[in-house]
């Protein structure tokens, strides 16, 4: 189950997520977020979009609780953000703060993607 902080000023009775900060954002921990399918297909999905997208507007083949995982580590890790609008979670890269903190990374890995994508289609 997500953890949450207390409501924030700006949105009394919101529930808001906990996000690592910035500086708590770990190498290691960016890439063991990447490196399952799903959450790569989460990622990538965000990053076409440039924008925010519900859970539901990502399909993925995998029960819901099995979604959760995948966005609750993404989030934990410093991949995305995550925030309730109403009753929808809407997810975001952190890209900013990605390439920030490690430069070409997302970038290399979206592209990788793509090309395995091409290799293996034939």
């Amino acid at each position: 189950m997500p953890t949450t902080t207390p409501p924030s000023a700006d949105r009394p009775g919101a529930r808001v997520l906990d996000h690592p900060d910035v500086t708590a954002i770990r190498l290691e921990d960016v890439l063991h977020a990447l490196a399952d399918p799903m959450r790569l297909r989460i990622v990538r999905c965000l990053a076409e979009a440039q924008g925010e997208l519900s859970c539901a507007g990502i399909e993925l083949p995998v029960s819901k609780s099995t979604c959760t995982h995948h966005y609750r580590v993404l989030r934990e890790h410093g991949v995305i953000t995550q925030i309730y609008r109403g009753t929808a979670k809407m997810n975001g890269l952190r890209r900013a703060d990605l390439d920030a903190l490690f430069p070409g990374l997302l970038e290399r890995v979206l592209e990788a993607a793509e090309l395995q994508d091409a290799r293996l289609a034939g």
